[in-house]
């Protein structure tokens, strides 16, 4: 019988050929700080994708030069971006993987040259500098940054749009009130917190018919901020605007412990799935076939979002298929090995 792990699931038309998600990892390394694609993306997606990931989600990529994690982050602020990235996504898809980009701006958690904005005047801690508190030009800006990175997105042939509303960058900041204090129309109250992301959403529907993920980070891990019966409210929000699956982490909004451990966040997906009737990928210290086939069968989850065990074993689906004793279709270069 074949593991769930391994069977199709299909969003609007785009079918992946399994439930292995390549979850979004930044890599800082467009060394020459122009945020194009170089010869390191190109071996190291396509990698995965000859390791026969279902999807793979790039990085976080900028939607503007100021939105950058680290100077090293891909971008697609500009239309020179577009060239680098469809020979991505062309040479993914020809190992019959499906693409995904994951579309961010860091806010407050940037570390670029010059003055970095975010919806209040706080910084994250005493090592990064202070934010500027962003005009309602600035806000319906950055808005439309998201809304052209998605046209670019589109034109470079990805086939899945994915919002970073997670790990305390921009989206996260103006959805917790820990590092929202605004008394406009984008703070206070949870409508008002999240509507930075619904005019996102609505921009982006706008331009792209095709899968859209928002990932998010379900707990802020401090008593005064954000948990997930809140993302279960937020998450029917974007049903209703028509997102399709909700990618769920947590954390990293302020500085906080977090206990982690093997699975740690699979309850959040969990809750925002059956509370919010929506799809859900879980992601957090998941490293084996078993554990991805306990998730999908006991239904906490629709995909399973693999980080860092993608990167210690590029051919991790491989491997969770001989633990589950399901003979995965190999590469054919790569049929005597396999």
């Amino acid at each position: 019988m074949q593991p769930k792990l391994f069977s199709p699931y299909t969003i609007k038309d785009v079918t992946f050929k399994n439930r292995i998600v390549m979850a979004p990892m930044c890599m800082y390394s467009s060394h020459k700080e122009d945020g194009k694609v170089e010869n390191f993306h190109l071996t190291h997606y396509v990698s995965r994708a000859v390791g026969q990931v279902g999807l793979i989600i790039q990085e976080a990529t900028a939607v503007t030069p100021q939105g950058r994690i680290s100077p090293q982050d891909l971008g697609i602020w500009d239309d020179d971006h577009i060239e680098g990235l469809q020979q991505l996504t062309t040479l993914i898809k020809e190992y019959g993987a499906k693409t995904g980009i994951q579309l961010a701006h860091a806010g407050r958690k940037a570390t670029v040259e010059g003055e970095i904005i975010a919806p209040s005047a706080i910084a994250f801690n005493d090592k990064y500098k202070t934010p500027k508190e962003m005009t309602l030009d600035e806000v319906k800006a950055t808005v439309a940054a998201f809304v052209k990175g998605a046209e670019r997105a589109k034109k470079a042939g990805f086939d899945v749009i994915e919002i970073h509303g997670a790990h305390g960058y921009l989206v996260n900041e103006f959805l917790s009130p820990l590092t929202n204090r605004r008394e406009d129309e984008y703070g206070g109250s949870q409508e008002n917190r999240y509507r930075f992301l619904r005019e996102i959403i609505d921009g982006i529907k706008k331009v792209w018919d095709g899968p859209l993920l928002v990932r998010v980070s379900a707990s802020d891990y401090h008593e005064e901020g954000l948990n997930v019966e809140d993302y279960v409210t937020m998450s029917q929000w974007m049903k209703e605007q028509g997102v399709d699956l909700v990618d769920v982490s947590s954390g990293a909004v302020v500085p906080a412990h977090i206990p982690t451990y093997p699975g740690y966040q699979v309850t959040f997906a969990e809750k925002i799935k059956h509370g919010a009737s929506i799809p859900t990928g879980a992601v957090g210290l998941i490293t084996s076939g078993l554990q991805g086939e306990e998730i999908l069968q006991n239904d906490r989850a629709d995909l399973i979002f693999i980080a860092r065990e993608l990167l210690r074993d590029p051919y991790w689906p491989r491997t969770a298929a001989k633990e589950l004793g399901y003979k995965l279709e190999s590469p054919v270069q790569y049929d005597r090995g396999w």
